[in-house]
């Protein structure tokens, strides 16, 4: 990939980030103008940092800290002999990385590519995996009172999600799957990637 084409991704990629954050800071500023109930009172909300996206009408949170970057989906290297969920590789700031429908993967259909879809690259030790989501929306905190323990949590979790669930967290009225960056790159699944047959 040229250094053009490399810096162009990096300010894409920089520059969602910012929209993020200037949407947030946006969000905040307007609340606190028209003097919402609560909200000049409201305490700040202490916990690890998520990132959220969605795939089909669910909402996903990842630890920011395994999140390696959020791009737009591009031009993808096809791969010979690899499962359908598997739709290539690209370069990642230097590193061939492989790049999976998460939707496919998760068996819910394939992916039909909008102007919000991104690719979300997570990161486990040295593994890391660039996923195809439908889109990604905010960076934001989440208590440890808000993740949810026992029957809530199971009644919550969408049974194809479960065996890469960490857990469920449920933030006003929206209930997020909290995805376990482990359990899913390093599932049995994507270890055996190869087209079977």
């Amino acid at each position: 990939m040229s250094s053009d084409k490399q810096n162009l991704l990096q300010r894409d990629r920089l520059a969602a980030i910012q929209q993020l954050r200037e949407r947030m800071v946006s969000a905040t500023s307007m609340q606190a103008a028209t003097g919402m109930p609560g909200t000049e009172s409201a305490p700040t909300v202490v916990g690890e940092q998520y990132l959220v996206f969605s795939i089909e009408n669910f909402e996903f949170a990842v630890k920011a800290g395994q999140v390696q970057g959020v791009e737009r989906l591009g031009e993808l290297t096809p791969v010979p002999n690899v499962a359908a969920w598997v739709k290539g590789v690209m370069n990642l700031r230097g590193s061939i990385i492989s790049v999976v429908d998460l939707r496919q993967f998760l068996e819910l259909g394939v992916s039909s590519p909008t102007a919000r879809t991104r690719l979300l690259s997570l990161q486990e030790n040295d593994m890391v995996i660039s996923f195809i989501v439908d889109s990604v929306s905010e960076m934001l905190p989440i208590p440890d009172t808000a993740i949810l323990n026992g029957n809530m949590r199971q009644a919550t979790l969408p049974h194809w999600a479960a065996p890469y669930a960490a857990g469920c967290a449920l933030l006003s009225n929206r209930v997020l799957v909290l995805l376990d960056v482990a359990r899913l790159l390093f599932s049995e699944k994507m270890q055996r990637y190869e087209a079977i047959g």
